[in-house]
């Protein structure tokens, strides 16, 4: 009796230990458009989604295409925080990139106050492919998780 009360206590544990832990995502979206063009932000969700709601499973025996709406995926409230571009109209700016830097570094030291923990860190860039593209963004996003 007292195994059953033991193991029953410790998959009760584990169980909330899995159930309490929460993960947010939190992107920065630098503009590295010419002439300072481009916007840039960070961005948070300030609501939750479910995953399964806009997710279908393919099969060889049912290959019914996702019906869900995109509109219904999109998220209302959400905390944008601007940022400067990497370029103004001489080029590039250094200046810009420090004073970016500052304003992540507040948002993640802010974030790690509030109990989450940084645990993954993502980059990729979409860069100006040269002639007329004049497109191109450096984002990142940071993974956190909190108990």
């Amino acid at each position: 009796m007292k195994k059953i009360v033991l193991i029953a206590s410790l998959v009760l544990l584990v169980s909330l230990e899995v159930n309490a832990q929460q993960i947010k995502v939190v992107t920065s979206v630098e503009s590295i458009v010419p002439n300072g063009l481009g916007r840039s932000r960070i961005v948070d969700a300030q609501e939750e989604k479910n995953f399964g709601e806009y997710t279908t499973t393919q099969t060889e025996e049912d290959n019914t295409r996702n019906k869900s709406k995109r509109g219904d995926i999109r998220v209302k409230n959400f905390e944008e925080t601007k940022l400067l571009n990497f370029y103004n109209i001489a080029g590039i700016r250094f200046q810009n990139i420090a004073a970016n830097d500052a304003v992540i570094s507040s948002k993640l030291t802010s974030m790690i106050k509030d109990g989450w923990e940084l645990i993954f860190v993502t980059s990729g860039v979409e860069a100006d492919a040269g002639g007329d593209d004049g497109q191109g963004i450096f984002i990142t996003r940071y993974i956190f998780k909190k108990d």
